[in-house]
């Protein structure tokens, strides 16, 4: 048994904070550790040969600044993670490494009028499809990140009834697919998880504050501060989309007037180009069709922006984020939709947040929130089953005994 405050649990501490610095990045230099973890060159150089001795890591030779070095990733063979995305329409599904490798992705259409019950069933098929696909034991299987369209209750695990998937509301998506897959699993709503998403892999890599704006039937946003997801106690922070625009606007189906949602979401956009472009046309055909010089859809799209553009003027004003990320389908249009947004942004802001502010487009596309469903399981798995060799089937790297 170790003693708080001895040597071998201090050593034990310092063994998870190295792996845990790993696993969060996917892949470090020795001195980015050392930078990372605070501790000092010389123990974490002792600390990755003890780990790679024990088949934990992996060592690589890489170059950094123009000087040698030596890359740490977590091994191969030390577990998988699984990212769902239900989207409004479409269930997408990947499976990764801890070392951040996408071993195997798949989408396939929604039908969102299908029940909780069915939407888990093809979760549950698809998830099974790939593990089987990549090869891997499903006892290597160390969590699940889920993502829904929709808020949800961080006591009780439940999604509330304002998410966009009819019959959905109430239901507790986490424990739903726990009990299918006999794993963890650990929900968020799908902005929070686009956000994370384009951290680790997308624009948002490097930055410490940034915000995910996705707007597709709904409007949302996902909020990093200081390199964490903000999600307030409630877990209902990040709606963007129903900041007031227009006192007398349209009626949101949030029950007030004017909001964002209802100047920029594709169900309250697309009926403005309906008479003249027929009632099959998608966000993703607005956007292909504005980039071709279509005037109409130039215009909308334009004008979506502005509106996105004045929410994002006030999330400057309050929380005086270094970037912006735009996600969703509108995110393809580039320069038609940023350069809006960052007008209204100049106009709007307070000067000195308006000139700190990037906006970029989403990386990642459609993959953002199954990436960041990956990056969010992999954030909240224990670092104890990887030094005790349960995941990987080595042996456990135990505390030496110190001279």
């Amino acid at each position: 048994m170790e003693t708080p405050g001895s040597q071998s649990s201090l050593h034990r501490a310092n063994l998870e904070r190295v792996v845990r610095a790993v696993r969060l990045a996917g892949s470090l230099t020795q001195a980015e550790i050392a930078r990372t973890t605070g501790l000092s060159a010389a123990t974490v150089s002792n600390i990755v040969r003890e780990l790679k001795d024990g088949g934990t890591v992996e060592v690589t030779p890489t170059s950094a600044g123009g000087r040698r070095a030596r890359s740490v990733s977590l091994s191969g063979d030390a577990g998988i993670v699984i990212g769902v995305d239900f989207g409004h329409q479409h269930l997408r599904v990947a499976v990764g490494n801890l070392a951040h490798q996408v071993l195997a992705e798949e989408a396939e259409p929604l039908d969102v009028d299908a029940s909780a019950a069915q939407g888990f069933d093809r979760a549950e098929e698809l998830v099974s499809r790939l593990i089987v696909a990549t090869g891997v034991d499903r006892s290597k299987v160390a969590g699940v990140g889920l993502g829904v369209p929709g808020p949800i209750d961080l006591e009780s695990g439940t999604l509330g009834h304002s998410a966009i998937l009819p019959g959905w509301g109430g239901t507790k998506p986490a424990e739903e697919l726990e009990q299918r897959l006999g794993v963890p699993v650990h929900v968020d709503n799908d902005a929070n998880l686009g956000a994370l998403g384009e951290l680790v892999w997308g624009s948002g890599k490097g930055v410490r504050d940034l915000a995910y704006i996705k707007v597709a039937s709904g409007v949302g946003a996902g909020l990093v501060i200081d390199g964490k997801i903000y999600r307030g106690p409630g877990g209902t922070a990040g709606e963007i989309g129903h900041i007031t625009l227009d006192e007398s606007g349209p009626v949101c189906r949030c029950g007030n007037r004017g909001c964002l949602e209802t100047f920029a979401a594709a169900r309250y956009v697309l009926p403005l180009l309906q008479p003249s472009h027929g009632s099959d046309l998608t966000m993703e055909g607005v956007v292909r069709l504005a980039r071709e010089g279509d005037p109409g859809c130039r215009r909308v799209v334009a004008d979506v922006g502005r509106h996105i553009g004045s929410g994002v003027a006030n999330l400057c004003n309050l929380l005086n984020p270094s970037r912006v990320v735009l996600g969703g389908d509108l995110a393809e249009a580039g320069e038609l939709v940023l350069g809006p947004i960052r007008e209204s942004v100049s106009r709007y802001a307070i000067p000195s947040a308006a000139r700190q502010l990037t906006v970029l487009p989403g990386a990642l596309g459609g993959r953002a929130e199954v990436l960041g469903a990956l990056a969010l399981a992999l954030s909240e798995m224990g670092d104890s089953a990887l030094l005790d060799g349960s995941a990987t089937g080595a042996p456990a790297v135990s505390a030496p005994a110190f001279t």
